[in-house]
């Protein structure tokens, strides 16, 4: 016996009523009677798996839909049977049991092979009156044991309540036993059995656009024509803040809030207005959405209208998401692209920016700007001792203080290392830039805390103003730089207003520049020697070794014009290492041809001493000549000393631990106290010309110069008196008790050669400069 009744594959006629029951009761109980072979495209023999007979399955077969006929009453069966089975609107296949818990039973063992085209059950036809159970209960348990196929009741007149509650509760239709005609079953049915399909696939479709929408990264949203909500998605929920159930209905306006993010006014409403443009549009920039809690969100979106298939408009829909953390990234790479990364200052693009922007407004309203160009005196020393990490929190002081003194706007810009630039877009007066600048060099003169460090630093200031300066950016730049170098050439910690002449002097000190990077190539530098003499004996004592340059062009040029400029420039290092290791092995060469060995002295800057390999330069200058370190005397300036003395005294100490000597040159110029020197290993202190000058002639200068020789003896150091040019200089030291002395009454700074000769003679040193020169 094959599956529904057919006997086997070589007759196939219509089963008979009574053996359909007898099938269904009798293979119930058999687990296997389901498990069917079924090939759509093959019409080989398969055997069913209830009873072993041969069984051919076709496409026909598989195009049956399963009818589940649960109803005690045969003859009520057999009706219902016979119209489905010979109707035009099938094809049907009805499978008949007579109680639910057959039914409910059968189900399950179909659920298990819905995969099966040929036995899935399409509808259930179910008598509401069956032994095992009644009423509103039967369609309870086939529900829930199958809710997704279609349940169609029968019941009868007194029981049509039921019936109707069956409905309500999820069956699909319900027909009266005593109206059954074969023309009305088969058409019942088979819409049923479509319209839980079309139900069903809505669903589907409906659940798969649901879970689409909640699983993309976008807010939807949907309105109806009137633009009133109608749908949300999970994240439009999130960034409105109202449900869904709370959205539906209410108008858009108030549950998406959006304003413009400048004028922070209501913006145009996206979805109002493709509904009225009848075209996809696109928020305004720059829009914001505020929470219902008041969070604000930067967002983007695209609106578009909703028809239906007459073409009419029924509504609108739109995507929208949160742009803040990109804005924020843009916003923050375009900060970073105009602005310093140390002290957040413009950078020299945004100055350029801003300060072309001025002019225009500058020549339209026919007022005037200023720039001033700002330079931190002698930073370079600061970042070499100290370290770049305590320079860098200095730059961020200044950058403050700088902040401190000026309108919100003006503009201070960083040009890199350790200059600003200052852009007054609107000044009255040249004056008014002055006084600005003078201001900020009073703030700057304040002490810097940086850690344990106190740290005092001064600046330069130059000055050009439009239109008088320049009528470009780049020319009032170049000009205020031209002017801030001059107010450098003028002591520094001062400001200078651009001066026409200021063109020629930067040129020339450009040109300078260049030609000492030559010099050092062309070997145009030299050293000359001028004696140190004991004032009482007349007998040299030392020497002091002075540079100069032989430029082929030029001729000498003298120390004042290109040493500032080494210094600026950093060139005073290569041509420090030079003048150390040159003036070490003169002063060798005068011992191995047997002259008295003497101490020779070498000025070394602040720029040297700060740089990290000097103390090894120093070291291999006494090893590649073998010169003996007590001989070697290096000078350094008493302002220098005074500059961040904790870590100069350091240097000093590691210097002196090599065994050569150490002066203060220029002393009484610099401020600096006996508390001061006491903490420096310094053996020399050298009284300023300045003072010797004036001995003759000043009595505050006698007495400044008598207190400095004495002071000299209390610490037990050795004094020279420089800049000794007269008798009359000479006496008064000589009486003062000054032990030694240096000037041109001695002699002018001579060549290696020359000074050779002199030192041979090994005669006292009295006299002119001639008798020497």
């Amino acid at each position: 016996m094959t599956m529904f009744g057919a006997k086997s594959h070589h007759s196939i006629p219509t089963p008979s009523f009574s053996f359909r029951e007898t099938w269904a009761a009798t293979n119930l109980e058999n687990p296997g009677f389901l498990r069917v072979f079924v090939t759509a495209q093959s019409t080989m023999p398969k055997l069913c798996l209830t009873c072993g007979c041969p069984r051919i399955w076709t496409p026909q077969d598989c195009a049956l839909q399963n009818i589940l006929l649960i109803q005690d009453d045969i003859a009520t069966a057999d009706s219902v049977r016979n119209a489905l089975t010979r109707s035009h609107d099938g094809p049907f296949r009805v499978v008949w049991v007579r109680n639910c818990a057959e039914g409910l039973a059968l189900l399950a063992k179909t659920r298990a092979h819905q995969d099966l085209e040929a036995v899935r059950i399409g509808a259930v036809v179910v008598d509401l009156s069956l032994p095992d159970t009644s009423g509103i209960e039967t369609f309870d348990r086939l529900y829930q044991a199958a809710p997704q196929i279609p349940i169609l009741i029968l019941t009868t007149t007194k029981d049509e309540d039921i019936a109707k509650l069956a409905v309500q509760r999820g069956a699909q239709e319900y027909l009266l036993k005593g109206r059954l005609d074969a023309y009305l079953w088969p058409k019942a049915v088979s819409s049923m059995i479509e319209r839980a399909s079309s139900t069903e696939a809505l669903f589907e479709e409906k659940e798969r656009a649901q879970i689409t929408l909640n699983s993309i990264g976008d807010a939807v949203v949907s309105t109806d024509a009137r633009v009133n909500v109608t749908y949300l998605n999970l994240v439009a929920e999130n960034l409105t803040g109202w449900s869904r159930q709370e959205a539906a209905g209410r108008p858009l306006a108030e549950v998406l809030n959006i304003i413009d993010g400048v004028t922070r006014k209501e913006a145009r409403n996206p979805m109002a207005f493709a509904i009225q443009e009848n075209k996809t549009v696109a928020l305004t920039p720059n829009c914001i959405l505020i929470r219902r809690d008041g969070v604000e969100f930067a967002i983007e979106d695209s609106s578009a209208p909703i028809h239906d298939r007459h073409g009419h408009i029924t509504g609108a829909v739109m995507v929208f998401h949160d742009v803040s953390a990109a804005r924020a990234a843009i916003l923050k790479v375009s900060h970073l692209a105009q602005h310093d990364a140390l002290t957040d200052l413009p950078n020299r693009l945004l100055l350029t920016d801003r300060l072309n922007e001025a002019i225009e407004l500058a020549l339209r309203y026919r007022r005037q700007l200023a720039v001033l160009y700002l330079d931190v005196d002698r930073f370079k020393h600061i970042n070499d001792s100290l370290g770049h990490v305590i320079g860098d929190r200095l730059l961020q002081s200044v950058a403050q203080r700088l902040l401190e003194c000026v309108r919100a706007s003006d503009t201070i810009s960083r040009q890199g290392g350790d200059e600003f630039v200052i852009l007054l877009p609107e000044v009255a007066h040249p004056q008014d830039a002055a006084l600005c600048a003078d201001k900020m060099l009073e703030a700057l003169r304040l002490p810097h805390r940086i850690d344990d460090h106190e740290l005092h630093v001064t600046a330069s200031i130059g000055i050009a103003t439009y239109p008088d300066d320049g009528t470009d950016c780049e020319s009032l730049i170049r000009r205020a730089d031209f002017a801030m170098y001059d107010a450098k050439d003028n002591g520094r910690d001062n400001r200078q207003s651009f001066k026409r002449d200021m063109n020629v002097r930067a040129l020339k000190r450009q040109s300078i520049e260049n030609e000492i990077r030559h010099a050092l190539k062309r070997q145009e530098f030299r050293l000359h020697y001028q004696p140190n003499v004991n004032l009482q004996t007349g007998q040299i004592t030392g020497v002091e070794a002075l540079i100069r340059w032989l430029h082929p062009r030029l001729g000498m040029v003298p120390p004042a014009e290109f040493i500032p400029i080494a210094e600026e420039s950093g060139l005073i290092i290569p041509i420090g290492r030079w003048v150390l290791a040159e003036a070490c092995h003169q002063a060798r060469a005068w011992q191995e041809i047997g002259l008295v060995p003497i101490p020779i002295s070498v000025n070394i800057s602040a720029v040297e001493l700060r740089a990290k390999m000097f103390l090894e330069e120093v070291r291999a200058a006494l090893s590649d000549t073998g010169l003996e370190p007590r001989y070697l005397e290096l000078e350094l300036t008493e302002t220098f000393l005074m500059q961040d003395s904790t870590s100069t005294s350091a240097v000093l100490h590691n210097l002196k631990r090599l065994g050569l000597t150490l002066a203060l040159d220029d002393f009484g110029t610099g401020y600096s106290s006996l508390s001061h020197l006491r903490r420096f290993p310094i053996d020399t202190f050298k009284i300023d010309r300045s003072f010797v000058h004036n001995v003759t002639t000043n009595a505050d200068d006698a007495c400044i110069v008598r207190a400095l020789i004495g002071m000299g003896k209390s610490l037990h150091m050795r004094v020279i008196a420089e800049g000794v040019e007269t008798p009359e200089q000479l006496a008064f030291l000589q009486d003062g008790g000054c032990p030694f002395g240096q000037g041109y009454y001695f002699g002018l700074p001579l060549t290696g050669q020359e000074c050779t000769k002199i030192l041979r003679r090994h005669i006292a040193v009295k006299g002119t400069a001639d008798q020497v020169s």
